[in-house]
């Protein structure tokens, strides 16, 4: 039975969010882009993860229900409903997918949680990870490394550690707290902070964006370094998901209804924007992408559509 959404959470974040306004070959470009797959059925959305093949998944951000989408079809269905294992509302912010074991890993938003789904048997991995206590916390997105997953904490200048041998074990998470001081948010209430979250090197690396700083910064995967570093020469307003695909960074800017794509230096320290990749018939505040070749696959939010009924994830070229 589908579950009643929480109207009043929905609309508190979509208000919230309304005051931050400012491998495919090549050819498969102009095959699968400029294309939209609804959501069918979804009350909004914000994360996507890339599958095995052309196969996608995505989130309904309020209801936290996960769909299947291939991006070859054109299609999507909703393969778990959480009120079908919980009766609590759950959220789906970030999310990636484990092709080894199946494992979607999914953000939990303002619950602080990190939820684990097996995509073959549509059912969840064990309870609810609780990732912190702290107050108004907002787990905003994760990157996989060959060791664990590491999520984001929009509200503190925090990331949180789930090694991949013992996910069943709450006690397991590790808390990096980032040092700079630049990078505490004045007003949590109001700000966003880090966001979007990815990894190179073999996990070693990590990149962070932060919204408030319209910034991308470099950490060091380990977890006793608490030490960040600001890409030089990357300035992007409204900076949401990124994601990283060895020298290319690219960074979705939800209000700015635009998606950056950054050429990196050798050792990640500076970049230069290469292309602004926008699309006014198709981009309705994209949050979140995933890469297949030279097509990203993008969730539409809608953020600025308190009354939106369609929720979908558009295709559109890498690159210009």
């Amino acid at each position: 039975m589908r579950r009643t959404v929480h109207r009043g959470a929905a609309i508190a974040f979509i208000a919230l969010m309304a005051l931050l306004v400012p491998s495919l070959p090549a050819t498969a470009t102009s095959q699968f882009a400029d294309k939209v797959i609804v959501l069918d059925g979804a009350t909004s959305a914000e994360g996507i993860a890339a599958g095995r093949g052309t196969t996608f998944y995505a989130g309904d951000l309020m209801a936290g229900d996960i769909y299947q989408g291939d991006i070859r079809q054109e299609t999507a269905k909703r393969i778990i409903d959480v009120s079908d294992f919980d009766p609590n509302p759950r959220m789906a912010v970030g999310m990636k997918f484990d092709v080894r074991h199946n494992l979607l890993f999914v953000a939990g938003g303002a619950a602080g949680n990190a939820y684990i789904y097996n995509t073959a048997t549509r059912q969840p991995v064990g309870d609810p990870i609780p990732l912190t206590t702290l107050p108004g916390s907002f787990i905003n997105d994760v990157t996989l490394t060959p060791y664990g997953a590491w999520f984001t904490n929009s509200k503190y200048p925090e990331l949180y550690f789930v090694p991949f041998g013992r996910l069943g074990d709450p006690n397991a998470v590790e808390t990096k707290r980032l040092t700079d001081r630049r990078l505490v948010l004045a007003d949590p209430s109001m700000q966003f902070g880090l966001n979007g979250i990815a990894s190179a090197k073999g996990g070693r690396v990590l990149f962070v964006a932060h919204t408030q700083n319209k910034a991308i910064y470099t950490v060091n995967a380990d977890p006793e370094n608490g030490e960040s570093t600001r890409i030089r020469g990357v300035s992007v307003p409204n900076v949401d998901g990124i994601l990283v695909h060895g020298q290319r960074l690219w960074a979705v800017q939800n209000f700015s209804n635009q998606i950056s794509r950054i050429d990196l230096s050798n050792n990640f320290s500076s970049g230069v924007i290469e292309d602004v990749i926008t699309n006014d018939s198709l981009f309705r505040i994209p949050t979140t992408a995933a890469l297949f070749g030279n097509v990203l696959a993008v969730v539409n939010a809608r953020f600025n559509e308190p009354a939106a009924t369609q929720f979908e994830v558009v295709l559109v070229p890498a690159r210009l």
